[in-house]
This record gives structure tokens, C-alpha cells and sequence, in this order.
């Protein structure tokens, strides 16, 4: 999929003809790491500048590049990340700093542009946000702008990508605008949600990025990209809503709401964090509409043109939808799309993902065990709280769904695509895994999952269970807590069920 995005992209050299050698800051940051994996794929080196290498060893690209561990705003480490650099990617911000940001933005930016001109860089890429020319910036926009302003002023051929909202999954003005929507289906809002936005896909975004660093180096200047359509906030939480799958939003603005109030509720409704939602809400005052489109002369479309809000929604939520949801971040590959949640996005990335966890010891075999797991549900039962289940499928049955009469093909095997009670068999590695997905009546969807592996301390077996749910709407996250109660009874039975057998 990455190389897609890519495609029909001319690729720099150096003077040896080599792919160019791309420097990326902010690699731990959303785009920063969405970047690097489109770099590589188009074909580039890179190196990273990171201030604690071991924050990297998530991502799915550490042995493929370069990395140099140093703050960046030490000269001394900055120096040596961009020595023998082709492309500087600027991807540095201080959003997070309780105090002061806009300074620290600034000095970060003025240092970054000196020593970018020692080290003989040819071409800097920097994104910035969409800046309305007639409007007073927030403090967010306006360090921004002074950024891009600085980076320009250096001396070395810059290119300043200005984007508004960025639709993906672990964007944070995305998930603000999922966990908005999805949670509540009423809701008294401030009078911002009338200004006008230009949202972009993530995949767009990194195609701009990846194109930059080609542009003939006579090329230099500020140039805003959005996607093909623009809204109010209030439209794109119901584009957002019909998307998803959801009913539309009862949404009344009111003029009260001042902006430390809005980022309070927002902090309340989200999982964003107070300091960020505070500095995304400043920022919603303002228009972010593209006033040219100069740089689709310079960077083509991709085939099939810019991409629609709703596809971009739909992509960002295509691994819940898919099911493919990763239960183990530490097996994590790349994602199919760069829309879908990394996992070293914010625990707060990727919406809403409800998991009950149980690990228990075994001192039987890994194949002993397994024997247990495989042989759940229908007439084996599932724990000493196989009431709980019956109980749980009558209320199924009577809402329409298939309770657990469907039982099991084979009392003691299956196979992906069995049904079993009101699961379905979704993945298999026989002395390893079984996932089941539901497919009971509820506000949402449901798995149910299975690890076994061997205690190679005492050599018996370690087996983890895992329930995860995802809400759909207010309803599903009512839905979890009401059943929460019962998760208690069951789950701990049936992890020790597996472990130790049925009691005798």
C-alpha cells in the first residue's frame, strides 16, 4: 500500500547518484513515523534524529534506517544528524509544553535553519497549518506561521506544506472529531463549529511530503494542500457520523462556550489530552481553507485524484470494520494504509478499544492446554460460569440473534469459519491462538481471544485471554459497562478453566 501512495513520484539523487539521504525529525510524532515509512518505500535513505533512541524499537522501520540520538535543540547533536544530509524534514513542535510553546517553536525553528545552511542541506520540508491572511491567528497558528517564516529565511530552498484538519486514525484533530461524534449523539456545541475547514487525508499528505523532496531546488515558498471538499465542523462531525455508521448528530451551537471552557468539555468528552485539546480549540476559531491549489502543478494527484472525506474516514476506520485488530503491539507489522493507528501512536489513538486481559500459569504442556482452549463452547461449555453464557444467549435470541444454538461442527476441533455458539472462528494456529469474533446482538463488535505459549521457566505453559470490544456509539460504551459486572464472573473461570482443566 505504501508504495502506492507514491507512485508516479521522481525520486532525488545525490551527486553519486544515490537515493538522497532524508533527514526526519519528530520521528515519534504522527506524521514523523507515518513519513518514514513512506521515504523508504519510495526508495529513499533515512536517518532520524530522535532524543531517546529507545522510544523507536516499536516502530516496524528501526533497522532500516539510521539513527542519531540527540535533542534538536542541541547544536552539537543536530550538527552530526544532518552531516552528508540531502532533504531536512522539519516535523519539530512544541504543542505539548505547558508553557511558552511559541518560543520554544521559535528558537527550535532559528536553530534548525542554521545549522541546516552549515551542513550544506539542499532542500527543507516543513508542515505547517492553513492560515486565513485576514483573520487573528491563535497562538498555535501564529508559532506556526513564525516557523515556517524562520525555516524559509535560512538560506536553504524551503518548502512549507500548509494542511488544516489531517483525517486519519492517531491524527489528534481527527480522533478529537471522532470521539466527539461517536460519544455523543446530543450535544450543545460552541459557535466554532460554523467555520469553514478544508480536511485532508494522511495518505495526501505524505504524498506531498515524499513529493517535496524533488522539487527542482529553484522551488521554494509556502503552499497550502487540502482534500477535494470543504465544510463547516458542524458538517464533517455529520459526514463523519454517516461514515461511521451512525445515526446523524443532534448538534445546537451556543455563543457561550469561551475557548478554555471549550477545551475543558473536549477534555472531558476525549481522551486528547487537556494541553493539546486547549491549543486545537484555540485553533478552530480560525478558517483553514486552502486559498490555491499551486501545488498540484507541482506534485501530480494520485490515479483516482485527491481523497474524499468519507473514504478517508472509512479508511481510518477499516482495521475495527476488517476485524484485524492487533491484540499483541509487539508482532505489529506496518499498517495496510497509513490511516490506520501504529503502535506507537498515543494510547489515545485509534478510538476507543475496550480489552479485559487474563493471564494465567499452567503446569501442563502447551499442547495439553490447547486441548482445553479448542474444545470450547457448545456441549463442553466455557467455565464454572457457563450460566452467565446461556443467560448472555437467551438475551441474543431475543433480541434476533443466534444465541448459542448454533453449538459446534466437532466437539473437540475447529477450524477457521466454524460457527461455535454466537462466535465465529476467525483466526487459528493450532497450539498457539484462537480468535472468535462475535456475532451476538450488541452495540458493537466483539472478540475473543486465546494465546498459548510455553513458561520456559517451568516448563509449563502461559496462557492469555483477552476480550475486546469496540463501541459503536454512546449505546456501545453503555453496553460495556452494563455487562462490565459480568466479566468478573466469567472471564476468570474460563482462563482458569483452560489452564488447569475442569475440577474433578
Amino acid at each position: 500500500m505504501s508504495q502506492l501512495l507514491s507512485q508516479g513520484l521522481p525520486l532525488l539523487k545525490d551527486e553519486k547518484g544515490k537515493p538522497a539521504l532524508c533527514l526526519v525529525t519528530g520521528a515519534t510524532g504522527y506524521i514523523g513515523g507515518r513519513l518514514i515509512v513512506e521515504l523508504l518505500a519510495h526508495g529513499y535513505r533515512v536517518r532520524v534524529l530522535a532524543r531517546n533512541s529507545s522510544r523507536l524499537k516499536n516502530h516496524p522501520w528501526i533497522n532500516q534506517v539510521e539513527v542519531f540520538e540527540g535533542d534538536a535543540q542541541d547544536e552539537v547533536a543536530l550538527s552530526k544528524a544532518m552531516a552528508g544530509a540531502d532533504v531536512a524534514y522539519y516535523m519539530l513542535h512544541a504543542l505539548m509544553a505547558k508553557d511558552n510553546f511559541e518560543d520554544q517553536e521559535r528558537s527550535m525553528a532559528e536553530l534548525f535553519g542554521k545549522v541546516a545552511k552549515a551542513a550544506g542541506i539542499k532542500r527543507m520540508v516543513y508542515l505547517g497549518g492553513i492560515i486565513a491572511p485576514t483573520e487573528t491567528m491563535s497562538p498555535h497558528l501564529q508559532a506556526r506561521a513564525d516557523t515556517g517564516e524562520i525555516l524559509r529565511n535560512c538560506s536553504v530552498p524551503t518548502i512549507e506544506l500548509r494542511a488544516g484538519v489531517v483525517i486519519g486514525s492517531g491524527s489528534a484533530s481527527f480522533e478529537m472529531l471522532r470521539y466527539l461524534t461517536e460519544r455523543l449523539p446530543i450535544m450543545t456545541v460552541p459557535k466554532w463549529v460554523n467555520v469553514r475547514i478544508q480536511p485532508i487525508a494522511v495518505r495526501d499528505v505524505l504524498r506531498y511530503l515524499v513529493g517535496a523532496a524533488a522539487l527542482d531546488k529553484s522551488i521554494s515558498g509556502v503552499f497550502d494542500i487540502g482534500g477535494p471538499e470543504v465544510f463547516t465542523y458542524k458538517e464533517m462531525m455529520q459526514q463523519y457520523a454517516e461514515a461511521a455508521g451512525l445515526r446523524r448528530r443532534i448538534i445546537i451551537p451556543v455563543p457561550v462556550l469561551t475557548p478554555r471552557l471549550s477545551s475543558g468539555w473536549v477534555g472531558l468528552v476525549t481522551p486528547v489530552p487537556y494541553t493539546l485539546a486547549k491549543r486545537l480549540v484555540e485553533s478552530l476559531k480560525n478558517e483553514v481553507v486552502a486559498s490555491d491549489d499551486r501545488i498540484r502543478g507541482l506534485i501530480a494527484d494520485p490515479d483516482g485524484g485527491l481523497t474524499p472525506f468519507k473514504r478517508a474516514v472509512q479508511l481510518a476506520l477499516t482495521k475495527i470494520k476488517d476485524a484485524r485488530v492487533e491484540t499483541r503491539w509487539t508482532n505489529a507489522s506496518v499498517p495496510g494504509t497509513p490511516s490506520e493507528p501504529l503502535p506507537t501512536d498515543p494510547n489515545w489513538a485509534g478510538g476507543t478499544l475496550y480489552k479485559d486481559v487474563r493471564i494465567r500459569h499452567s503446569p501442563d504442556t502447551v499442547e495439553q492446554v490447547w486441548q482445553r482452549v479448542e474444545a470450547i463452547g457448545g456441549e463442553n461449555g466455557y467455565s464454572t460460569a457457563t450460566w452467565a453464557w446461556e443467560l448472555r444467549g437467551l438475551i441474543d435470541r431475543m433480541f434476533g440473534g443466534v444465541g448459542l444454538r448454533r453449538g459446534r461442527r466437532d466437539p473437540h476441533k475447529l477450524q477457521v469459519g466454524d460457527a461455535l455458539d454466537f462466535w465465529r472462528v476467525e483466526e487459528l494456529e493450532e497450539n498457539r491462538l484462537l480468535r472468535l469474533r462475535a456475532e451476538m446482538k450488541m452495540p458493537g463488535l466483539a472478540w475473543l481471544e486465546f494465546g498459548v505459549e510455553e513458561d520456559v521457566e517451568t516448563g509449563g505453559s502461559i496462557i492469555t485471554q483477552v476480550a475486546i470490544y469496540a463501541p459503536r456509539g454512546l449505546l456501545g460504551h453503555l453496553y460495556w459497562w452494563a455487562v462490565w459486572p459480568m466479566h468478573g464472573l466469567v472471564f476468570p473461570s474460563m482462563v482458569k478453566n483452560a489452564a488447569q482443566g475442569p475440577r474433578r
